[in-house]
């Protein structure tokens, strides 16, 4: 009779199978916040999802560059940051703010109540001091709201072509409050100029917007728009740029200075919802309106700081995006900002591709395989001796395979799901990084590898087709007659529910279904497997049980709750 080999022999197998990854993976450094943890699961109905919670605190950089040294799970997510927003601004989700009231609304009137209750006091200075006392004040967002057009519209993809059809429409409402404090300053005796990034070609039909919204004060001769280089259209003698193309600092700036020492004028507040709109002096006081819905960022003059005109670089933000109704609005992680952040942890140059070769995400990739790799092994190994048909489980998308470059360049963070099954079908996806090497590992240390994604019955051969293609022959519909890999039932003809999943209503949730299937690989009808790592880049991937370890992979570009 064969003797069956000893614990200590399976256990070598799987170390030595698990040094192939951790020789070949452990490169570069490694962030410190980058986690990549795997925690304890419910293997077989025990055990506590308490671990599995996405994270609620962040350090961002407005600039991106936080990118190189947070983790993924140390990144906003991009869906709870638009959900942050929506929230903020009383969306329902349509991409159109509540115009009646909002947390946004409130902030706003209480910043506005502060500023009016001093105005008096600062047009009587400068008055007493023999100066014209003014107030300058930026278009979009601070006297104009955009929410609308930025979000129902371009969906935070800005689209300049489209921007102008809103400006010559004169379609944007006045931005909260600021009609009655513009107005009030305009009664007091303050001088009103507007100054704004939109173009020469846009000057009339702003201030035609702003006198349909009902603002006193605002008039050609005191509203300055950005030249366009066509004709008339040139750059002042007053602005003098260190380059061809002006940032917006110098060219604000110096129009504010232009106003100041050539028109004669004291400012004495200057209002803007970009920090840009306040930077590089001319003002005898800045107010800084909130507004995370785009970032334009531009550096101070030469010479010239002012740490306090910056913007927040630590955040709270609960993942159901209800921080949007506790957090003000400087509170929430800009989405431009958190955008550029995405890019460099991905090493993204901004045209939407991801580095294939090396990057944050990349390297922490690497260190999470590196570590989980030796444990996996070593649960598959000791699950084979013990006879206990051990199997991992893989979700797809950005698990096993990357959909970056389709998120990104393709779809700009807005999901479309007939676009997706494009590149489905069409097996475009290369492998997540590292992951085929733990595959491979899980694999020859006695496990059985299984998948199970969100991805629908319909994609399914396309989605085992990929997999392959990319380096992944582990993956197959089914062996020995029982399926291993599960696709969702999209409810036509044969692809119904099974009798496996049972849910609250009638349209299941990720973790029904997911944990439920989970549940079904365990049981003798799935093929009584033994889950010993399940493996996700969503949390709702890994919450449920039915898995003795559970492995959350680092993904900020969404999230699937």
């Amino acid at each position: 009779m064969r003797r069956s080999a000893s614990p200590s022999r399976f256990l070598a197998v799987a170390a030595a199978a698990a040094a192939v990854v951790v020789t070949s993976t452990v490169v570069g450094a490694v962030p410190a916040s980058a986690h990549g943890w795997g925690a304890p699961g419910h293997g077989h109905g025990h055990g506590s999802d308490a671990a599995l919670a996405p994270r609620t605190a962040f350090t961002m950089a407005p600039d991106g560059s936080s990118g190189a040294t947070q983790g993924g799970e140390g990144i906003p997510n991009i869906d709870s940051v638009k959900k942050t927003i929506a929230t903020y601004y009383g969306d329902p989700g349509t991409g159109i703010a509540d115009k009646a009231d909002s947390p946004y609304i409130r902030e706003m009137a209480g910043i506005v109540a502060r500023q009016t209750a001093q105005l008096q006091r600062i047009h009587d200075h400068a008055v007493r001091r023999g100066e014209k006392p003014a107030i300058v004040l930026d278009a979009d967002d601070t006297t104009l709201w955009t929410y609308d057009m930025e979000v129902a519209d371009m969906h935070f993809v800005f689209d300049p072509t489209e921007q102008d059809v809103w400006v010559q429409d004169q379609r944007f409402p006045a931005t909260p409050s600021m009609v009655g404090f513009v107005n009030t300053a305009s009664r007091m005796g303050f001088t009103v100029f507007g100054l704004t990034g939109r173009n020469d070609d846009q000057k009339a039909a702003t201030v035609a917007n702003l006198t349909k919204v009902g603002y006193q004060g605002f008039t050609p001769d005191t509203f300055f728009t950005k030249w366009t280089g066509v004709g008339a259209s040139q750059q002042p003698s007053y602005v003098q740029c260190a380059t061809a193309k002006c940032t917006t600092v110098e060219y604000k700036a110096q129009t504010r200075k232009h106003i100041e020492q050539d028109l004669g004028y004291d400012i004495t507040l200057n209002v803007g919802d970009q920090w840009s709109d306040l930077q590089g002096g001319y003002a005898d006081r800045t107010l800084k309106l909130p507004n995370p819905t785009y970032y334009l960022p531009s550096t101070n003059l030469p010479g010239v700081t002012e740490p306090r005109l910056a913007p927040r670089t630590r955040f709270t933000m609960a993942p159901d995006g209800s921080s949007g109704a506790t957090q003000g609005g400087e509170g929430i992680p800009n989405i431009d900002s958190v955008k550029s952040t995405i890019a460099t942890y991905y090493g993204d140059p901004g045209t939407g591709i991801a580095n294939k070769d090396d990057s944050p995400y990349i390297r922490e990739m690497r260190a999470i395989v590196a570590r989980q790799a030796p444990v996996i092994a070593a649960q598959c190994a000791a699950g084979r001796y013990q006879h206990r048909n051990p199997a991992v489980v893989l979700d797809a998308d950005d698990t096993t395979l990357w959909t970056y470059d389709m998120e990104v360049a393709d779809m700009h963070f807005v999901f479309n799901p007939a676009e997706q099954d494009v590149w489905v079908q069409d097996q475009r996806f290369p492998a997540t990084p590292s992951m085929t090497s733990l595959v491979a590992v899980a694999q020859r240390s006695g496990c059985s590898v299984i998948g199970l994604t969100g991805r629908n019955d319909d994609q399914k051969a396309a989605t085992i087709a990929n997999l392959q293609k990319v380096g992944f022959p582990q993956f197959a519909a089914e062996r020995r007659g029982t399926q291993t890999y599960y696709t969702k039932w999209t409810g036509v003809g044969a692809s119904q529910q099974p009798s496996y999943v049972q849910c609250a209503t009638a349209k299941c949730t990720t973790v029904e279904y997911k944990s439920q299937t989970r549940a079904h690989i365990e049981s003798r009808s799935g093929g009584h497997h033994d889950v010993v790592a399940n493996i996700g880049d969503q949390f709702s991937d890994l919450l449920g049980g039915s898995a003795d370890r559970s492995v959350k992979l680092p993904n900020p570009t969404y999230y699937l709750p």
